[in-house]
């Protein structure tokens, strides 16, 4: 897959492999997501509930993807501790906050001042799934600027049992111009 993003405002996603998925694209405008499928040459707007669904039958959801969720609005963080390497962070969801999540922990690194891990609990305190963030790599012309380039998902769900979906990034580039055309529903068909 390939994707561009400016923010968390906008982003474009085009799928490369595997070749019956080969073409789908994705493009999400502030709080509007769309999906294009070149096999029924159809665009579909995806709502927000369906921003935590599944993304492509992986154990990651559309939301992981774009960022359609503000985690510095909708949520209040409280500091749960620290070790030499790490903080713990917490979030609980405001109250007028439209969010799914109950609670999210984040460990972050103090090294790179990037998520490590962040367990997602749903609002009755169960742990749902887990995110992690590993092979943090230098990037940028002067390698100052850090990215972790391995993402992956455990979902802690029963019926998930043995589920795993990971993401591995070859390549990323940050501060570049991004051509706007990207961001436009015609887009979608065209690249």
């Amino acid at each position: 897959m390939k994707s561009w993003s400016v923010g968390n405002k906008k982003s474009f996603i085009k799928i490369l492999y595997p070749g019956k998925d080969k073409g789908i694209t994705f493009l999400k405008l502030d709080n509007a997501m769309w999906q294009y499928v070149p096999r029924i040459e159809k665009t579909i707007k995806i709502p927000a509930s369906m921003m935590l669904q599944s993304w492509m039958g992986s154990d990651f959801s559309n939301d992981d993807l774009v960022r359609e969720s503000s985690i510095s609005e909708d949520y209040t963080k409280k500091l749960l501790g620290e070790t030499p390497t790490e903080y713990r962070v917490e979030l609980l969801p405001n109250p007028d906050a439209a969010v799914v999540w109950g609670k999210i922990i984040f460990t972050v690194s103090k090294q790179y001042f990037l998520p490590a891990t962040v367990q997602y609990f749903d609002e009755d305190g169960a742990l749902i799934r887990v995110m992690s963030y590993t092979d943090v790599q230098p990037l940028g012309d002067d390698g100052d600027r850090f990215y972790p380039m391995a993402w992956t998902v455990i979902p802690h769900e029963p019926e998930k049992a043995g589920h795993e979906t990971a993401i591995k990034i070859t390549e990323a580039v940050f501060d570049s111009e991004v051509d706007p055309s990207y961001f436009t529903k015609r887009a979608l068909k065209r690249y």
